[in-house]
């Protein structure tokens, strides 16, 4: 095939390997993913999904929620917990995990001796909330434009019933 003519959303397996970069949550000082946003560098804007890593005793963010945005979780190798809800429940190959909306808090963590690697996916709504319960966070997220507020400071627009 001419490489002139080539589909120009196809990525091989070269690029994804060129395009990795390390990631960490600032709220979390376990966090520490290495990984490829494919789907942005395919071209999609609606849909996320990243090949992920997480090393030994890594974790990938800060335990959350999100109000409006789907995600899911499908394990390649290795194997993983992921916190759910306040459990932990042991992933190996081939398991998925969805989290609709609203979901429940998660994170995936890694506490065996070696490497996870993970496919990982959602959404990409221009706008979102996800709250951190363990921390008392809330993000919401207007485009680029993100905020954090503290969920105690949080009071009802009005009481329900008046």
């Amino acid at each position: 095939m001419d490489k002139d003519k080539m589909y120009p959303h196809i990525l091989r397996r070269s690029e994804i390997d060129e395009n990795k970069s390390v990631f960490s949550h600032p709220w979390n000082p376990k966090s520490e993913l290495v990984g490829t946003h494919m789907s942005r560098l395919a071209g999609l804007v609606r849909t996320g999904v990243s090949l992920v890593r997480i090393e030994p005793g890594k974790e990938s963010f800060a335990y959350h929620l999100h109000h409006t945005e789907e995600e899911w979780v499908y394990v390649i190798s290795g194997k993983g917990l992921a916190q759910i809800d306040g459990e932990e429940y042991e992933l190996l190959p081939g398991d998925f995990v969805a989290f609709p909306t609203p979901s429940v808090p998660h994170n995936m963590t890694n506490p065996f001796q070696t490497e996870l690697v993970y496919m990982m996916g959602g959404e990409n709504k221009e706008h979102e909330i996800a709250d951190f319960p363990t921390l008392g966070k809330r993000m919401l997220r207007l485009g680029e434009k993100i905020e954090i507020y503290d969920l105690a400071d949080g009071k009802p627009f009005f009481e329900p019933g008046t």
